[in-house]
């Protein structure tokens, strides 16, 4: 029997008001298992409205009153573990067990980690800066938030959108990923238990429902995770009427490997790195730039760790990533090892597994130029190149010489070598002889065409704030 999802819009479920579906399939078979609402203007005007008139209700509330808001909603999704791993699986194909250590206990953590941020607010103190006058700085929330979570992360994702926005005051419009909404409706069920009606809402529906939800005039702030094209897209529209814009977009994240490295633990760690998730990360390991020294060796290991690394159904607990998520990632993917330079050379994978589902095999590419197709443009798949570097500076050239810049990180023994590298690489973050690792106390957010604003720790949950100076005379 096939399953319907809903839209959550004032405290209840319902359909798209004028009736229209999208088919969600399993990526695992490539078959429809169930159908979301394609939301249309209507549907966005009417959780606009809920949100709006929730607005003040919820800006009002103390911070205490927030926090134990968001307490409560991170104990119910832990009891709802199971219901919340198997509707993210069924969208898209992960691993039952790591969807469970990987990805539900960080979400539950950092939605207690904002809980915990909603009464840590910091700022400067009132102070006398003009002789009889008293300035104080107001921290407050910007009011209705449009998000829209990819299908990479979407419950991981969701989290990320609307625990900072409710901790720190605002009312939300949440949009997953048309091929991925059955968590976030889920959460929408479990969170409406505890949240005043209209605080949050959710609406399904394709890239026209979330082009709706920024053009609004209502959102003081649009917040979108997604492909760079759509980023643009986001700011070219909210400078419409000069929204808030928070942009968290594409990566293709380096890993420098130095010849004094531990190279069997470089290639462990990377494989995760790389393959985690399918690749569909976009902090991803996707380019690993190896000193010439040890460049042949390196190769070869991660070669063999590729091919001894598994893709499989979500409860084969041998398996370290499912299926790509849509046919269309499917094409993208195997375009880009289609159209490789005769110069390159598929080290290990490079083909789909099976013929049922969108399932690709671990790979690794080896042979290539910095101006390389594969090397500039984010495959977001299970593939990794691998390019040869002669010194530091060559490094930290090819490392920068992308229009991404999320995330990176370095393998050396140098102490003075990984400082040097971790203030020339010109990415958000750099990890040292270590790759992948978050935390919620820590940002996560990057430069040029990978966006702005930060996901994650204080100064995520600052950015759904405004400051408001308010100077008041001394005299009576």
């Amino acid at each position: 029997m096939s399953t319907t999802f809903r839209n959550y819009i004032d405290g209840a479920f319902a359909d798209a008001s004028d009736g229209r579906t999208l088919d969600v399939v399993d990526p695992t078979t490539g078959e429809v298992y169930a159908t979301s609402p394609l939301s249309g203007p209507a549907d966005v005007d009417a959780a606009m409205a809920a949100a709006a008139a929730a607005f003040p209700g919820w800006r009002d509330t103390t911070p205490s009153v927030r926090q134990r808001a968001l307490l409560k909603i991170a104990d119910a999704m832990e009891a709802r573990a199971d219901d919340l791993v198997a509707a993210e699986s069924r969208d898209t194909g992960k691993p039952l067990h790591l969807l469970r250590s990987d990805e539900l206990a960080p979400a539950i953590d950092q939605v207690r980690f904002f809980a915990g941020a909603a009464r840590m607010l910091e700022g400067r103190s009132a102070g006398e800066y003009m002789e009889g006058l008293t300035s104080i700085i107001r921290r407050e929330p910007v009011g209705v938030c449009a998000q829209v979570a990819p299908w990479n992360y979407p419950l991981l994702m969701a989290v990320w959108k609307f625990a900072p926005a409710l901790a720190a005051g605002n009312a939300v419009v949440l949009k997953p990923s048309d091929t991925t909404p059955a968590s976030t409706v889920l959460l929408a069920e479990i969170i409406g238990e505890i949240l005043p009606k209209g605080v949050f809402n959710v609406v399904c529906g394709d890239r026209e429902t979330g082009r709706a939800m920024v053009e609004h005039p209502t959102p003081a702030m649009a917040s979108i995770t997604g492909s760079v094209r759509a980023g643009m897209q986001v700011a070219e529209s909210a400078a419409k009427d000069v929204k808030r814009v928070h942009l968290e977009l594409g990566g293709k994240a380096p890993a420098v490997v130095f010849e004094d490295a531990d190279l069997a633990k470089a290639v462990d760690d990377l494989v995760v790195g790389g393959f985690f998730n399918a690749g569909q990360d976009c902090t991803a390991a996707t380019r690993v730039l190896v000193h010439e020294s040890v460049h042949d060796e390196f190769v070869s290991a991660l070669a063999k760790a590729a091919a001894d690394t598994k893709t499989g159904l979500p409860d084969d607990e041998d398996v370290l990533y499912g299926p790509l998520n849509n046919a269309n990632q499917l094409a993208q993917v195997s375009g880009f090892i289609e159209r490789l330079p005769g110069h390159a050379k598929v080290e290990a994978g490079g083909h789909r597994v099976g013929d049922k589902g969108y399932f690709y095999a671990p790979t690794v590419v080896s042979g290539l130029r910095q101006d390389d197709e594969i090397v500039q443009q984010e495959v977001f798949g299970p593939v990794m190149t691998v390019q040869s570097f002669t010194d530091e500076a060559q490094a930290v050239e090819y490392a920068n010489g992308v229009e991404y810049a999320l995330a990176s990180s370095v393998w050396t023994k140098d102490h003075a070598r990984a400082m040097r590298m971790s203030k020339n690489l010109d990415f958000g973050c750099v990890w040292i002889n270590t790759h992948m690792a978050l935390v919620a106390e820590m940002p996560h957010g990057g430069f040029k065409k990978s966006g702005y604003g930060k996901d994650l720790s204080a100064y995520g949950f600052e950015d759904y704030t405004r400051i408001k100076h308010v100077m008041t005379s001394l005299d009576d």
